[in-house]
């Protein structure tokens, strides 16, 4: 018997060790209960109907009704005649919104209310509110709305400019329509840019998000909203481990501009640009890819009338680092229009500094070419033709040759240059005639890439070009 009571006694340590070790880190995990009961009140509900006109592809042949049969087989994909019937159609969409003012300013994403006829807002005491949409700004997706109130319940704002990766954060909204529903987790990454975004450095968490939780609040542990939750990463449809938030910063940002002007002002530098690779890193002199390449300039923009160049390359803004040429937008984008920003750049070789006036954005067009008579160069694998003096006026460019063929194994293939692109400069040296890209070509480095800055489909970029001897 003694063995047994040994090995008993020996299971029950075992088991008391690992009580306290499940002890332990329940006590070190966060407990969110505190954090819902003080904000849930200033989280909202939000319905939005859109009124549409539908073709209804069963009616108007001959005002006979279509036989269930065809019905059957056809479903919607049944051919709508002319004239034929149709009627109106009320859409609705859910998501979540929260309180920031007592009388009654509320903060949601664009997409939640676009379009949208009517706006209803459902607070966490059962109310229903008609609530008017005082604006949007679809470039980061963030609306503000204004329902009729006194004394609600607002949320604290928090900084998210001081989130860390790894720190706990939380969130409360609808999903599917199940309303004041909390998911949380952590945050994986910060100052995320997602295609078509380029404005907002997004919050990635791996909090659950669902459709619902759109607009909805991100809080950290101390109860204060840091983010908007706006997007997931799916191909199913839902929640995938990858969610997407506004920071706060963003949002008040923009909805201060809202409330206050009524429009959202973005600033604007007038150039357009490019990621840099590590190939153009070396012809342009770097010892690692950073910063935004300028591929060309607006003519009437600030950055051509304070002296930037295409070929610069933004390092800084403010001494705020470029890291890659997605970072410049946003940057830009928050200086406001007449303020002045220092410019840290690389130009031929050598760091310098330059100072911009920023402006506001304007609208903007795409121009095309065509080609005209060619010439040829083995050297650089390409055969280009001669731009006339209205072409070049045309473009908005001062010189330039145009590429009609590439040789699949020349050294223009293999840096990208296609049929069609406009060659302005090889090697920081202008190209002014099929002739002159003749005798320079001759003299170029074949020891390290050469940085081509050309024109393709009415827009300039640069490639890295590599020649043999």
């Amino acid at each position: 018997m003694k063995p047994m009571m040994r090995h008993l006694s020996l299971w029950a340590v075992m088991a008391a060790l690992m009580m306290a070790w499940q002890s332990a880190m329940a006590r070190d995990l966060p407990d969110f209960t505190e954090l819902v009961e003080q904000a849930a009140p200033g989280v909202v509900n939000i319905a939005s109907t859109r009124v549409v006109e539908r073709r209804d592809p069963f009616q108007g042949f001959g005002g006979q009704e279509i036989p269930d049969i065809f019905r059957h087989f056809f479903g919607d994909r049944f051919p709508q005649p002319p004239g034929g019937g149709g009627r109106s159609e009320e859409r609705q969409s859910l998501g979540s919104g929260f309180i920031i003012s007592a009388d009654g300013y509320i903060l949601t994403n664009a997409h939640v209310v676009e379009g949208a006829d009517e706006i209803i807002v459902r607070l966490a005491d059962r109310r229903e509110l008609e609530a008017e949409l005082i604006g949007a700004d679809s470039q980061t997706d963030v609306a503000l709305l204004k329902v009729e109130a006194d004394d609600l319940p607002t949320l604290a704002i928090g900084d998210s400019d001081e989130l860390k990766v790894g720190e706990w954060v939380a969130a409360i909204g609808s999903p599917f329509g199940f309303e004041h529903s909390v998911t949380a987790g952590i945050i994986s990454a910060i100052n995320r840019t997602l295609p078509r975004d380029a404005y907002v450095p997004f919050i990635q968490t791996d909090v659950a998000i669902n459709p619902g939780n759109s607009g909805g609040p991100l809080f950290n542990l101390d109860g204060e909203v840091v983010g908007i939750n706006a997007q997931i990463f799916t191909r199913s449809g839902g929640f995938m481990g990858l969610s997407f938030a506004i920071p706060i910063n963003v949002a008040m940002g923009v909805a201060d501009q809202i409330r206050d002007d009524g429009r959202v002002r973005r600033g604007w530098l007038g150039v357009m640009i490019q990621p840099v690779s590590r190939d153009l890193a070396e012809s342009f002199g770097m010892d690692s890819p950073s910063g935004a390449l300028i591929a060309d300039l607006d003519p009437e923009g600030p950055a051509a009338r304070d002296g930037l160049r295409a070929g610069d390359i933004i390092l800084e803004v403010d001494g705020e680092e470029v890291e890659r040429s997605s970072t410049l937008p946003r940057l830009i984008g928050r200086v406001v229009p007449g303020n002045a920003v220092e410019l840290t750049l690389m130009r031929d070789g050598e760091r310098t500094t330059e100072t911009v006036t920023i402006a506001d954005w304007p609208e903007t067009g795409e121009r095309a070419e065509r080609p005209t008579e060619p010439s040829g160069y083995e050297r650089l694998g390409m055969v280009v033709a001669e731009l006339e003096a209205a072409e070049r006026e045309r473009l908005g460019i001062e010189s330039g040759v145009q590429v009609r063929q590439v040789e699949s194994q020349g050294a223009a293939a293999e840096a990208g240059i296609r049929p069609g692109d406009i060659i302005v400069s090889i090697d920081h040296q202008r190209v002014e005639s099929p002739a002159q890209l003749a005798e320079l070509a001759k003299t170029l480095s074949a020891e390290r890439a050469l940085p081509v800055r050309l024109y393709r489909d009415g827009r300039s970029l640069f490639v890295a070009l590599r020649l043999g001897e």
